[in-house]
Parts: structure tokens; C-alpha cells; sequence
């Protein structure tokens, strides 16, 4: 698989060996994102559940509003310290060093949170809030970095890392809840602790593979005159109204990027509430079965073909980075233990109850499945501007919701309870999955088109503030659940996520014309 490209890559020769078209450096991230998003979404699966759990069930029996408030408030700082992190990386730390101290520091609250009082939950809580802060923004950095004279090959980079990312994340919600549902909730949160520590020492053994990228700022020589946008021109060179209109084009997709987010995220919400006390979870019979079954697939299939992408690494990199390619590959040998384990007592056990927290592995699935044909597409003649990406996302978005205000439409006015099919729920994370494949990777990579090099990191950060605030809203808007359902109906309640991310969607492809003049030529 390792060939020969007519780009040249950033950093060592060895980083230019390929692996699936892009450098072997590129899986590095892949694999340090990933985890790192393990950690993130089965803390995540399991917050909203855990809090809102009876003390009979090991939980905190707090309000649904309650819980969603500071699942809000926690998404949001989650997005909102990059750009502390992007500005110590930027002056300060250099971009690797930042990535390992918030890896480590994420590791830290991950323990925190395995000890099971309120003093653990809320420091572990500011550590992640923190460690994020460091990691998120100058992990991305890297990736600008080594692909600074390949910007044709950004779109499907990103894309790729965006695998890694839903790689993480299917993993992390399938073994954290299985382990925090069955086992106990802060058994569930430590073990999101052991792959984020993992993970760090994958990335610290071998990040000597990306050179000069991402080191301490005076060390790098061309830090201040990075290439940006089509590679022809350093930032002094291009004039400074040209950059003011792509900084004016960054802030209006960061603007919408708040719309999809505060719809998209009532996945960790109120979806995860709805499918907790709304969806018929229990399965017998045949229908249990065909779960079983169709879930070792759904499980089984992923795995596979990361634990085969992590192979083809190890045919290029062991030599060099032995220590960090043995690190990452007792991660894998200790998720393949626990996925062998949780697939025979599925098949032990007359009955299947879905875990709550199940739900979430679809749009990771979905993505993993989906990320490759959309970076083909992505780089072929049939790529659309980023402004119809972003509509074409936040319309998929919102038919999503549509799939789910239709199929709640029999639940009664203000029940607490109800047990409708599975199947709207996994139509709405399919439609959801699309429409983030459309936008979210597509931002990423747009913003470190628009913006200079050695604002790269700054500016990522500022992009997660946005993110961010989409969280929060997401947060605040599924704490009202209760309050419209009891008013109004639980359709009523998804129709408000169906029609406000169309009409963005609708919206912002309208502006094409004038955004497209703003890039300057950016593609």
C-alpha cells in the first residue's frame, strides 16, 4: 500500500510513504483522534443516562432539565478552551507537545471520574474541559501542517481523520455503555480513561514521523510566512482585503455550524432520553435474534476494517516506531477482549434489552461506512462549493428529526413513558450521519484554507467556540423535552428541530454566490 506520491508531504520520508492515498503520518492522528474520542463520547453516552438514573440504579435522580443542563454546559466548554489551547500552542507549547500535556490531562479526569463520589464527576469534568482544550485545536494543526503544499488533498484528509474521529466514538459508546449499563457507571468512565492513556503513547513514541510539523515555534523557521490557501502565496503576499473577505466567509459557516450543532447534539440529549423511556428496547423471539445478529455485524464488520488499517500502518511504521505501534496494538487486543465478551452474553441471554446508550454507535457506523465514498466524491469533478456542502447538511438534519416527529406522533400529550420502534431512531441517526459527513469535516478543512498558517491553530479554535455554542443550545433546547411535550406533543418537539435546520440549510445555499466571491479563488 505504500507508494510513491506526486505531492510532497511535510516531514520525514517516511511520512510520505502512502497508506490508502495520504501519509502514513495522517493514521498516526487517525488512531490518537481516535481514542482520544473514545474517551469523549463514552463519558458522553453515559452523562445524561447516569445522571438521570435512579439511586436504586447507581444513578443521581436528577431532573432531565438538570442533566441536560450540564451536559450543555459541558459540551460547550468542551469547545469553547481551544482556543486557549490554540494560542499556548501557537506561542508557546508548539502543536505536539500541546496534543501529548492535554492527552495526559484527559487521562487524569478520566480517573477522577472513575471514583465514584461528586468531587470525582466535577473534577474529572474540568480536567476533560482542559485537557480538550489543549488536544482539540493543535491535532488539526498537524494535519495543516503536513499537508501545507498538498491543499487538493485536504478535503479527503479530513474526511479520513474524520473516520478516526467516528471511529472513536463507535467504540467508545459501544464498550462504555455496555461496560457502565451492565457493569456500573464509573467502571464505564474509567475504562474511557485506559484508551485515552493508551492513545497518548501511541502519539508521544512516534511523532518523530512529521518532522519539523508541530514543534515549538521557534524552531520552526517558516512558521511565520506559512503557506496558505492554493500554496503559490505566503500570507504577507496576498492582500489584506482578500484575507478579510475569507475571514468574513470562516464567520458566516461558523454561523450556521451553531444551527447544526444545536440540533445535532440532542443525539447525546434528548434522543438519548428518548430512546432510554420512549422506544420499545426489549427484543424477543426473533426479533431478538436477527438484533443479535445484525449487531455482531454491526460490531464485528467496523473493527475489522480498522484493526485492518491498523495493520497496514504497522507495515510501514514498526521498524521505526516499534514502542508506539506496540501500544496501539494492545488497545486493539484489549477492545477485541471486551467486544468477544459483550457478544457472548448477548447470545447467552434469552431476551435482549437494547442499551439506551446503543443508539449512539449508529451515526459512528454510519460514518465509518459512509467517510469513504464522501472523500471520493470530495475529490472528484463532482465536489460542490462548501456553501451547498453545508445546505445539503443542514436539510439532511433536519429531514432527520422529521423521520422522528413523525414516528412519535402517537405518543400522548405530555406521557413520560412510551414504546414506540426502534426504526425512527435509526433512520434519524442515518439522515443525521449524512448531513454530517456533508458539513462537519468540510469545516474543518475550509477554515484551514481561509486563514493564514500561522493563524491555523487560533482560528480552529474560534471554529470549536461555535461548535460550542451550538452545544449549549443544544443543551438548553433538550432540557425543555418535558415542558413542550406536556404542552404540546413530543411531535411538536421535534418538528422545532425539523424546520429552523431546513431553513438554515436553505439559507445559506442561497448566499453561494456571494460567499464563492469571498473565497478569492479557494476551492
Amino acid at each position: 500500500m505504500s507508494t510513491l506520491s506526486k505531492y510532497k508531504f511535510e516531514g520525514t520520508a517516511l511520512n510520505n510513504e502512502l497508506l490508502m492515498g495520504h501519509p502514513s503520518g495522517l493514521f498516526i492522528l487517525f488512531f490518537t483522534e481516535m481514542w482520544e474520542r473514545f474517551s469523549y463520547y463514552g463519558m458522553r453516552a453515559l452523562l445524561v443516562l447516569f445522571l438521570t438514573s435512579s439511586l436504586m440504579d447507581g444513578g443521581w435522580a436528577w431532573s432531565r432539565e438538570d442533566a441536560l443542563s450540564l451536559y450543555g454546559t459541558y459540551t460547550m466548554l468542551v469547545y469553547f478552551t481551544p482556543i486557549i489551547g490554540g494560542i499556548l500552542a501557537d506561542r508557546v507549547l508548539g502543536y505536539r507537545t500541546a496534543v501529548g500535556i492535554g492527552a495526559l490531562i484527559m487521562t487524569l479526569g478520566h480517573a477522577a471520574m472513575a471514583a465514584d463520589t461528586p468531587w470525582g464527576l466535577y473534577t474529572g469534568i474540568g480536567l476533560l474541559i482542559a485537557g480538550n482544550g489543549l488536544f482539540k485545536p493543535n491535532i488539526t494543526s498537524i494535519i495543516n501542517g503536513v499537508y501545507k503544499n498538498a491543499q487538493e488533498k485536504k478535503d479527503g484528509a479530513f474526511t479520513i481523520f474524520y473516520m478516526g474521529v467516528n471511529a472513536g466514538a463507535f467504540l467508545g459508546i459501544m464498550l462504555c455503555g455496555y461496560v457502565g449499563e451492565t457493569y456500573g457507571w464509573h467502571l464505564g468512565f474509567g475504562l474511557a480513561g485506559i484508551f485515552m492513556f493508551l492513545g497518548m503513547l501511541q502519539f508521544w513514541f512516534s511523532q518523530g514521523i512529521f518532522g519539523n510539523v508541530g514543534t515549538k515555534p521557534s524552531k520552526i523557521e517558516d512558521l511565520s510566512d506559512a503557506i496558505v490557501t492554493t500554496g503559490e502565496k505566503s500570507y504577507d503576499d496576498v492582500p489584506s482585503n482578500v484575507q478579510r473577505d475569507r475571514y468574513i466567509v470562516v464567520a458566516v459557516l461558523a454561523f450556521f455550524t451553531v444551527f447544526f450543532w444545536a440540533a445535532f447534539e440532542q443525539a447525546g440529549g434528548s434522543m438519548t432520553i428518548f430512546a432510554k423511556d420512549y422506544t420499545n428496547r426489549l427484543l424477543e423471539g426473533n426479533a431478538a435474534t436477527i438484533f443479535r445478529i445484525a449487531n455482531t455485524l454491526l460490531t464485528i464488520v467496523p473493527l475489522a476494517i480498522i484493526t485492518y488499517v491498523l495493520f497496514s500502518l504497522f507495515k510501514i511504521t514498526f521498524k521505526k516506531y516499534a514502542l508506539s505501534n506496540t501500544f496501539l496494538g494492545i488497545s486493539f487486543a484489549i477492545i477485541w477482549v471486551i467486544v468477544i465478551i459483550m457478544l457472548k452474553n448477548q447470545f447467552s441471554q434469552t431476551s435482549t434489552e437494547i442499551p439506551a446508550s446503543w443508539f449512539g454507535i449508529l451515526n459512528s457506523f454510519f460514518i465509518i461506512a459512509f467517510a469513504p465514498l464522501f472523500s471520493k466524491i470530495w475529490e472528484s469533478k463532482y465536489n460542490p462549493s462548501a456553501t451547498i456542502k453545508f445546505g445539503i447538511g443542514l436539510i439532511l438534519l433536519g429531514l432527520g428529526f422529521a423521520v422522528l416527529s413523525y414516528g412519535s406522533a402517537s405518543i400522548p400529550q405530555g406521557a413520560k413513558t412510551a414504546s414506540v420502534s426502534v426504526i425512527w431512531l435509526i433512520l434519524a441517526y442515518l439522515l443525521h450521519t449524512l448531513g454530517e459527513l456533508s458539513l462537519s469535516p468540510v469545516g474543518l478543512s475550509y477554515v484551514s484554507k481561509l486563514v493564514p498558517g500561522k493563524m491555523i491553530a487560533m482560528m480552529f479554535g474560534l471554529w470549536y467556540i461555535a461548535v460550542g455554542m451550538g452545544n449549549k443550545l443544544a443543551g438548553s433546547m433538550g432540557g425543555m423535552i418535558d415542558a413542550i411535550t406536556e404542552e404540546y406533543s413530543m411531535s411538536t418537539f421535534f418538528l422545532i428541530f425539523t424546520f429552523v435546520p431546513i431553513g438554515a440549510g436553505l439559507l445559506v445555499m442561497a448566499l453561494t454566490p456571494v460567499l464563492n466571491k469571498l473565497m478569492h479563488g479557494v476551492k
